[in-house]
This record gives C-alpha cells, sequence and structure tokens, in this order.
C-alpha cells in the first residue's frame, strides 16, 4: 500500500495550536514538543495504515468512514477519514471532553 498525504483541516490544525498554546501556557514547553512529535508519528502511520484507526465514533456520529488514531503519551485523538487520495483531518482532540458535542461542529462535515 502506498502512503496517502495527510492534510488536516483548518479546524484541525486550531485544535493543535490550542493545545501547544495550552502547553506554553503552562511552562510546559518539552510537553508541547513531545505533542507535535507524537502528532507527526500519528500522522506518519495513519498515512500508511489508514484502516487501522478504530471506527468507535462513526457509528454514533452517524459519519461513515470517521475513524481515530490516539496520540501516543498524550490524551488527544486524532479524526479523519480516508479519501481515495488523501487522508482527510477532521480534529485533533482532547480524549475527555465531549466528542460527539465536537465533531458535531459546522466544519465537520462529509
Amino acid at each position: 500500500m502506498t502512503a496517502k498525504p495527510v492534510l488536516p483541516r483548518e479546524q484541525a490544525n486550531r485544535d493543535v495550536d490550542d493545545a501547544i498554546a495550552y502547553y506554553l501556557s503552562e511552562g510546559a514547553e518539552s510537553a508541547a514538543f513531545g505533542l507535535i512529535d507524537a502528532l507527526d508519528l500519528a500522522y506518519t502511520h495513519i498515512s500508511g495504515h489508514p484502516a487501522t484507526g478504530s471506527p468507535r465514533y462513526a457509528h454514533e456520529l452517524n459519519l461513515p468512514g470517521l475513524r481515530l488514531w490516539p496520540l501516543a503519551r498524550y490524551s488527544y485523538l486524532v479524526f479523519y477519514v480516508e479519501r481515495p487520495d488523501h487522508i482527510d483531518v477532521w480534529r485533533v482532540l482532547h480524549g475527555q471532553r465531549d466528542i460527539p458535542a465536537w465533531m458535531q461542529e459546522p466544519d465537520a462535515s462529509v
């Protein structure tokens, strides 16, 4: 299988920026850099193996094809859909959030 490019949506990029800003505001610069590294590893994994992500929320949210992949050592989840020519990353959310509510925002459309 050929790796597909991972294309985060604007909202996914904002999610990551918010998480990094939080760590930096708490004086946890190493955690912020670690989050970036963990996200890079997650994107690399789902690029080559998109079907390995959990479809846990796909049925609950009625979003066929939605999958999630957890970040190593962080409580963040990458939500994505595999497209024919790329991986469409919708959100990067903390696992303790109300995931169904956060995924129902206007930018979360197929």
